[in-house]
């Protein structure tokens, strides 16, 4: 059987974690999957599936070859697209990650434009507050805000943020302004689980990285629950300043306490596809880094 094709075969396998989930992906028959799978097994002499009853799983050698076995083929769809020429026009499937909120104002219409310009793509958007392995879960684009620990990824920056502290001009009316880091203590604090450190809050103070320990009287799960309920007047709260730039726009939300912000953090495209990358990234993070980087809430 054809290495590329069990190659295939078993990198969907071990994605849907299913083979009856891997046929229908392939358009095959399950017992085909199956064998392929058992082929590429017996060819290595090594064991790449746990199988029960109830699911399947690669195992630890079978976690390495399917970065292997992904790697390989996508260099050879990159083959395939040299060869049909460099100004081949993106088709094929997408997958983007952002973090939710970042992902709905800024890579939903990059997305819609890129689908529109590109009649031959479809595209998975994957909106999450948690950084995503995009090799592990089978991605191929992510927007990461942060500084960037994977240097086996290909970053391209494209802006910043700022983490900032805000509250609204009827909350600030009734209780003052905070002047310390400290005196958040004896304000109403609204807290997201979105974001990391939810109830722990560090400031740079006097030189150095200090920890406040907050005490929300409203602790929700999504970054915009918290902005509602700030927006209200309820409290302060903290997020990053891309999530409250129509709310500063237009006077809702004021920023308190600049002084006491961290360093802005940088924005950046990822993708795992070199200087030879498929054409549909390609297309993909010229266009996304056009936009991003003409937006005014991220320079």
């Amino acid at each position: 059987m054809d290495r590329f094709h069990q190659l295939k075969v078993y990198v969907a396998v071990a994605e849907e974690q299913g083979f009856a989930a891997a046929a229908r992906r392939l358009v095959m028959s399950p017992p085909a999957v199956t064998r392929a799978v058992a082929e590429l097994e017996d060819q290595l002499g090594v064991k790449l599936l746990n199988r029960t009853t109830r699911y399947v799983r690669a195992t630890e050698a079978g976690l390495r070859y399917l970065e292997d076995a992904r790697r390989i083929l996508q260099e050879l769809a990159t083959a395939d697209e040299a060869a049909a020429g460099i100004n081949s026009e993106p088709q094929g499937h997408l997958v983007v990650t952002a973090p939710v909120l970042f992902g709905c104002y800024f890579v939903t219409p990059g997305i819609v434009d890129y689908l529109n310009r590109y009649p031959k793509m479809d595209v998975d958007a994957v909106f999450l507050d948690r950084v995503v392995n995009l090799l592990e879960e089978g991605l191929d684009v992510g927007v990461r805000i942060g500084e960037l620990p994977d240097s086996s990824m290909r970053a391209l920056r494209v802006g910043s943020v700022r983490l900032l502290l805000c509250a609204s001009p009827s909350y600030i009316a009734q209780h003052g302004l905070p002047k310390h880091p400290s005196d958040l203590l004896n304000h109403t604090i609204i807290a997201s689980k979105a974001g990391s450190g939810a109830m722990n809050w560090r400031f740079p103070i006097a030189g150095k990285d200090k920890l406040i320990a907050v005490k929300p009287r409203l602790t929700v799960t999504t970054n915009d629950a918290a902005i509602e309920a700030t927006t209200q007047g309820f409290g302060i709260t903290r997020v990053l300043s891309y999530q409250v730039a129509k709310q500063l726009v237009s006077g809702e939300l004021k920023i308190i306490m600049e002084n006491y912000e961290p360093a802005a953090k940088p924005v950046h495209i990822v993708h795992r596809e070199g200087r030879n990358a498929a054409v549909k990234v390609r297309a993909f993070v010229d266009l996304l880094a056009e936009k991003l980087r003409s937006e005014k809430a991220l320079n």
